[in-house]
């Protein structure tokens, strides 16, 4: 109602905004899903017995990185520095609109090895029916979701939040989690700082 009678202000309907100074209500509606050990064992032991492996591979590479999902279906080999281990995300492909650079680890790596169309395809993750980007994956995503006995409130950008929470408490860095979600700012990724205070309590309960 408030952005309606500015509107209502600027067009001079009416002489002012009688809710201008209307204190609004602030919603904790951050909504924080994050797999667990368990979880993301369940899922990995699904990806490798997937039907589709393809696609699987590639909902497996979105756990690896904290890729965004249009990030990684538009993926070319261009992009990746196999031997820094570093996969630069264009501007043109980011939400950002900049420039990415992620680090690839182990699995990331592993998924590279696996997916065997380096050389064949300027795509990494082309569909075998047109040889471009999938445009969807969501209902191979459901079926995994299904067999690795996940929650139905899991979104496959849920993927990316795992990964972010993994990188929080394996280094105990927003700013780390910040370069590899690929945010302008480190306070973008405050929602992860409950876990690297909980790396920072372990760290100092294994000293003493």
């Amino acid at each position: 109602m408030r952005r309606i009678l500015n509107l209502a202000v600027t067009g001079e309907v009416i002489p002012k905004n009688v809710l201008q100074r209307l204190e609004l209500f602030h919603l904790a509606n951050g909504r924080e899903v994050f797999l667990n050990e368990e979880q993301v064992a369940r899922f990995t032991e699904a990806v490798g017995n997937a039907e589709n492996r393809r696609v699987a591979l590639i909902l497996l590479f979105l756990l690896s990185t904290g890729a965004r999902l249009r990030e990684a279906l538009d993926a070319e080999w261009g992009q990746f520095d196999r031997d820094k281990n570093i996969w630069r995300v264009p501007a043109t492909n980011a939400k950002a609109n900049r420039v990415i650079q992620r680090h690839l680890g182990p699995s990331a790596l592993w998924v590279l090895d696996e997916i065997g169309t380096e050389g064949v395809s300027k795509y990494v993750f082309p569909s075998p029916a047109t040889g471009k980007p999938y445009t969807t994956i969501t209902r191979a995503w459901y079926c995994l979701r299904r067999k690795a006995g996940l929650p139905d409130n899991v979104r496959i950008h849920d993927l990316r939040h795992t990964a972010a929470s993994r990188v929080a408490c394996e280094t105990g860095s927003l700013v780390a989690v910040k370069h590899q979600l690929g945010h302008a700012d480190v306070r973008m990724a405050n929602r992860y700082a409950h876990l690297t205070d909980k790396t920072v309590q372990v760290s100092g309960d294994t000293r003493n």
